[in-house]
């Protein structure tokens, strides 16, 4: 195999990896190709809900001639024992002769234990082949594993002038149907949707994914430190058919956390800083949860929380043709800056027209 080859082969791995992208919390959306002689022989990537893992599902499809072959991996084999074997062990067994890994795993169950099986077996091992991109779709994953809770994507719509909402509240469409359908798209690859309770009240969304034939839907979750959400909306009515967790503080009253219970909503105690839910431990509860990446659509107070904190990983903002004017609604609650150095800044990754809107993808400044 040349490192051309190599590197083709992994794009492979690493596309069919994307695929399971929201689809496989808490373990990582992972994909393997295997390959013989110049031809694939088996591919797959991590099943729906974790299990069985990408590996796994590749040897099963080659059988007998994966003996020999060259197995591409986009994150290093597990080593740890759970519900299957290590997949480092079953590649030993199934007479894999060369495996190529993309990004290591930083889990300490795993963190170099599964390189050690496959060359302590003989098989020759290249790490790090187009680790920047495994790193970049494993991001989740990552960050539950090393920081402790999900990577964090906020989304801004707003006008040219950064508003999301008429002096009315109307905001039902400020971008086109192209940016919704790309939002739709965006949700559909993180485990879940994350609003505000001031989103929740004014706009009574479902925050679920339509119109792309899924049949997983996001978790989706809501920050309300009272628990003081209408029971009767939409929300509320479709909690036991989709998943919905709420975040609250410890004052929420008992009767409104029955009833949020009996709806079908799971409950997520958080701590609270400064009058409003600590979004720290909001993301501490969410990840110790399972949940690895998250996308949070939110409103001002809650998008500027975040921000404040530091806990935003990428920024996704749609940019509107139109104006509203100062006495609409900003995208962002006051921050409580006094000088621009003072100001969190984000570098710019890319720009692109979408209908008659602008996409524009952005990582904190120093990442």
């Amino acid at each position: 195999m040349t490192a051309q080859d190599d590197r083709r082969h992994m794009a492979a791995a690493l596309a069919l990896g994307a695929r399971g992208q929201g689809r496989c919390w808490p373990n990582p959306a992972v994909g393997c190709v295997i390959v013989r002689d110049g031809r694939v022989i088996g591919r797959a990537r991590t099943a729906d809900g974790g299990r069985p893992h990408a590996e796994m599902r590749a040897l099963a499809m080659a059988g007998p001639a994966a003996r020999g072959a060259t197995a591409y991996v986009t994150l290093e084999p597990c080593a740890h024992h759970g519900a299957t074997p290590p997949c480092a062990e079953s590649l030993v067994a199934a007479g894999i002769a060369r495996v190529v890994i993309a990004a290591a795993d930083p889990d300490p169950r795993v963190a170099g234990r599964g390189v050690a099986i496959l060359r302590a077996a003989g098989i020759a091992v290249m790490e790090g082949v187009l680790a920047d991109r495994a790193e970049r779709d494993l991001a989740g994953f990552l960050s539950r594993t090393t920081r402790g809770r999900p990577a964090v994507t906020l989304k801004l719509a707003a006008s040219l002038d950064g508003r999301i909402a008429t002096a009315t509240g109307e905001s039902r469409w400020i971008t086109g149907p192209e940016a919704r359908r790309a939002v739709h798209a965006m949700r559909a690859r993180h485990d879940a949707v994350m609003v505000g309770a001031g989103t929740a009240r004014a706009d009574d969304p479902m925050l679920d994914v339509r119109g792309l034939g899924i049949d997983r839907q996001p978790v989706r979750v809501v920050l309300s430190r009272h628990l003081d959400l209408p029971g009767g909306g939409r929300l509320g009515h479709s909690a036991r058919d989709l998943p919905l967790w709420l975040c609250h503080g410890p004052t929420a009253a008992a009767d409104l956390r029955t009833a949020w219970q009996g709806r079908g909503a799971i409950l997520v105690p958080c701590e609270v800083e400064g009058g409003q839910l600590d979004p720290a431990s909001v993301l501490a509860a969410l990840g110790a949860r399972g949940l690895t990446a998250v996308f949070c659509e939110g409103g001002g107070a809650l998008a500027a929380s975040l921000i404040c904190a530091g806990l935003v990983d990428r920024l996704v903002t749609f940019q509107a043709g139109l104006a509203i004017g100062a006495e609409g609604t900003p995208a962002l609650a006051a921050m409580g800056l006094g000088r621009l150095a003072e100001a969190p800044r984000f570098v710019l990754e890319e720009v692109r027209p979408l209908g008659p809107d602008t996409l524009a993808t952005w990582r904190p400044a120093g990442t």
